[in-house]
């Protein structure tokens, strides 16, 4: 384990650091937690919308197409507001004017998703589906902005303009520019950039709603945040669309009342995994809570009012978890565990998939209830995902807690 934990620390953990900090990685994670929100937002009416009690349904009907007008105004336009947000972070990030980075970056997005026919939009191409290209184009859109300052090809005006007016002729030949290119390959050149990004994107997309590929996920995750980097952090740039992307594509079903296409939609793994933290976390503080050494006892008793938010760095770095093999063991194991059993209980229909986003804060098993829109069986399998976790912890909690009374007694019979 030492070994293992050097070799990744040598090669592996600078790596993931360097992507982690990377501008253009912390602009999209940046964005796409700007638009959480709205999603909550979104899911809240379609818990009042689809309400799981009997004759709901009927009491709600003549009220239906209204209630999901905000679901629509925040589902639908994922793809819009990310773009917006992506680059006016990346803006920021780049000393640009962010307002002016992210209107030129939406405005390039609209129009490649307008429709060469009768020139309205593909509003497909606003919601989730949309949601990749959106990025690229707020990054590229961006890039080009930075280049056009940095070799001052852009129309000046004199100093004594008001501010607004200044930085709105300073985006005019980069928009000018990007106009004219996105134009050339979306209308002139008949290359459908949507279809060329979600084709690209496809295998990632389709992977991570597999078994073996969530379980990919969850072991990267726990073995980044063993060796003290923040694992959901790390990979969250890369995964969060692609996990909003099924939330929303959940969140149409349930609405046209067909059956739910994804499993590990957004939700999956902040409510059905990551319980009471990432590695299940609160069910160590359960097993450690009458721990015969102090040291552990206080930890537990200290870190468990935040664990129930889902908070569990007091713990992580109290005990530690962080470089302890005693520990990394059962923390990924967990994070394994809770993935498979989740995702066959959703596969096999026994529990409902995800389609409300709700705080990542949410205390356990009422997470589970809300993120499944009202499922009691969910709640059930998030106290029992607790049980599971605390046996998983126990004996190599009682390993450490000998190993630390063992420590404990040689240095005062030696003293």
């Amino acid at each position: 384990m030492n070994k293992a934990t050097g070799f990744l620390n040598k090669t592996i953990v600078p790596i993931l650091t360097a992507l982690s900090e990377n501008t253009y990685l912390s602009a999209i994670r940046a964005g796409m937690v700007s638009v959480v929100p709205l999603t909550i937002i979104g899911g809240l009416f379609t818990i009042v919308t689809f309400l799981p009690i009997t004759g709901w349904d009927k009491l709600i009907a003549p009220y239906l197409q209204l209630l999901q007008i905000p679901v629509t105004a925040t589902f639908g336009m994922l793809g819009v507001f990310v773009c917006f947000a992506v680059s006016y972070d990346l803006g920021k990030q780049l000393k640009q004017e962010a307002v002016v980075s992210a209107s030129m970056a939406t405005a390039i997005f609209l129009m490649i998703s307008l429709k060469l026919e009768d020139l309205t939009l593909i509003t497909e191409n606003l919601g989730s589906k949309g949601m990749f290209t959106a990025i690229i184009v707020a990054l590229v859109s961006v890039r080009v902005q930075k280049f056009f300052t940095d070799k001052n090809l852009v129309i000046k005006m004199p100093a004594n303009v008001p501010s607004v007016v200044y930085e709105s002729f300073l985006s005019l030949v980069p928009l000018g520019f990007l106009v004219v290119v996105f134009w050339l390959i979306r209308f002139v050149a008949g290359v459908d950039i949507d279809h060329v990004v979600q084709t690209a994107f496809k295998p990632l997309v389709f992977a991570l709603n597999t078994l073996p590929g969530i379980l990919v996920y969850a072991f990267l995750v726990t073995l980044l945040w063993s060796v003290g980097i923040n694992g959901d952090n790390a990979v969250d740039a890369i995964v969060a669309p692609i996990f909003l992307q099924y939330l929303a594509a959940n969140v149409a079903a349930t609405t046209a009342g067909q059956p739910l296409p994804y499993i590990t939609a957004y939700g999956f793994f902040t409510a059905f995994v990551n319980v009471g933290g990432t590695g299940a976390t609160i069910a160590l503080a359960l097993v450690l809570w009458n721990s015969k050494e102090p040291g552990y006892r206080k930890v537990s008793r200290i870190s468990l009012p935040t664990q129930i938010f889902q908070i569990n760095e007091p713990i992580f770095f109290g005990l530690p978890i962080v470089l302890n093999p005693i520990f990394m063991a059962p923390y990924i194991l967990n994070a394994l565990i809770l993935t498979t059993g989740s995702y066959l209980l959703m596969h096999w229909h026994w529990i409902n998939k995800p389609f409300v986003n709700v705080p990542w804060t949410t205390p356990p098993i009422i997470g589970h209830y809300l993120v499944s829109g009202g499922d009691w069986r969910a709640a059930v399998w998030g106290a029992v995902s607790i049980v599971i976790a605390m046996a998983v912890y126990y004996p190599f909690a009682k390993a450490a807690e000998r190993q630390r009374l063992a420590a404990e007694a040689a240095g005062t019979a030696h003293e």
